[in-house]
């Protein structure tokens, strides 16, 4: 067995929960799934580890019969690709419960993310325990784990840290320091603010200078992201990710968001052991789980390089980079969508018609062509396509016909758009678009 004291951590370690803090979004009742199957867990936990991520979250096998199913499943494809990808952990959220750690450490954990709600909120509504009471009862488990299970990972996280105090965090957590690897500092209901967060990473580091923290920012704010930012740059290594950001409530920081914005920053250089090509796939497979599409919000998508409006899209069709000022190409994103719509011009009309279709035609043609289009396609229903109407008017009311393109030349064209396939699995399951492979 691979211990965590033989690992050397990375300046930046992702802690992936989307199997644990991802099953708690309600998008899975949304699109009435209501949990990942097993099957679901494995390829998830696959494509976490072949990108690069060492540290995986998963439920305490105490919660159900089920839940310890899948955790020895889990581990059995992680020790499966040991050789290809090396060790990764997996950590089980447990809470500071006897029969929680018992149960995770059954079942092969390779440490424990152990949490108890320390705020005035959680103390009051949640456990009803005081601090005193708190530190009294975590402190002899923390020993009696340390001592009998000493290459156990061990994390302690006060939950809902941003609504506690320094002093009374720090109460507890000077008790508890001697015995865990790193300290947590949950930013539970998504209270924190950028500031607040370089704050409180300052203080925890001049505290505690030897021990590693540990982020988890939640997005009811919608700062989830820069919030992980601010703490990342603030020097804290762990951050906890869930795919495309899922969790509970408005969700928590997207691993591939995190990740995409770093890489840009120019003052960060410290992600070359992350499978970066692979994010937008691993998007577009976990979106594939839910049945939805890459959302638009997330950075590393299709969306993200998608454009509507004319005069975006005669801008693009020069250089890219007018409207594409981010490297996605590093993240996987390996096309660009053009929609014709109401919005397009007649260069996206001219350059799909002669470009893609090989249309014989001209500009002011093409001019024409492009009215009769906008005009006509209010009209269309969810079910029509907008390039069949297109296509129609083409033929039907200029009479175009085709050139004859050689099978050997097609492929010779630097950008060549292609109509995009529908399929609900994927991102590019919109009849209505074209994309820009990008060669």
């Amino acid at each position: 067995m691979f211990l965590f004291k033989d690992y050397t951590p990375r300046p930046l370690e992702i802690i992936d929960t989307t199997l644990r803090e991802g099953s708690q979004s309600s998008l899975l009742h949304d699109h009435y799934k209501y949990f990942f199957n097993q099957r679901d867990k494995v390829e998830i936990a696959r494509a976490l580890i072949i990108f690069g991520v060492k540290f995986i979250e998963l439920f305490s096998p105490h919660v159900s019969p089920r839940e310890k199913d899948d955790f020895a499943a889990i581990k059995a494809i992680r020790d499966e690709l040991i050789m290809q990808k090396g060790y990764s952990f997996l950590l089980a959220h447990v809470r500071c419960h006897p029969d929680d750690v018992a149960a995770a450490i059954e079942a092969g954990a390779d440490g424990l993310n152990m949490y108890i709600g320390l705020s005035a909120t959680a103390r009051t509504y949640s456990h009803g325990k005081d601090l005193l009471t708190i530190i009294r009862s975590v402190r002899p488990l923390l020993e009696d784990i340390r001592k009998n299970h000493p290459n156990l990972i061990l994390r302690f996280s006060g939950e809902d840290a941003f609504r506690t105090s320094e002093d009374e965090l720090f109460q507890v957590y000077d008790e508890i320091v001697p015995y865990v690897d790193r300290i947590g500092t949950p930013d539970t209901v998504g209270i924190a603010t950028p500031v607040s967060v370089a704050e409180r990473v300052r203080s925890l580091r001049e505290r505690y200078p030897t021990l590693d923290l540990e982020g988890h920012f939640h997005d009811d704010r919608g700062f989830s992201l820069v919030n992980a930012l601010e703490a990342v740059k603030a020097g804290m290594r762990y951050m906890d990710t869930t795919l495309l950001g899922l969790g509970d409530r408005s969700g928590i920081t997207s691993m591939t968001a995190l990740l995409y914005n770093l890489y840009i920053d120019k003052d960060y250089d410290h992600l070359e052991s992350y499978h970066l090509r692979g994010a937008y796939p691993i998007n577009v497979m976990f979106a594939s789980k839910l049945k939805k599409l890459v959302p638009s919000k997330e950075p590393v998508s299709l969306t993200n390089r998608t454009h509507t409006a004319g005069v975006h899209q005669k801008a693009f069709l020069n250089h890219a980079s007018t409207y594409e000022a981010f490297p996605l190409d590093q993240f996987g994103v390996s096309e660009s969508e053009v929609l014709l719509g109401p919005l397009s011009g007649w260069n996206i009309v001219y350059y799909f018609l002669k470009e893609i279709k090989y249309y014989n035609i001209d500009e002011a043609t093409a001019r024409q062509i492009t009215k009769l289009f906008k005009d006509r396609i209010y009209n269309l229903g969810p079910d029509d396509s907008p390039t069949q109407l297109l296509i129609e008017i083409a033929e039907d009311e200029f009479g175009l016909t085709r050139i004859s393109i050689p099978n050997q030349f097609k492929d010779n064209i630097v950008q060549l758009m292609t109509e995009v396939p529908t399929d609900e699995t994927t991102e590019t399951s919109r009849e209505t678009a074209v994309s820009l492979k990008r060669k």
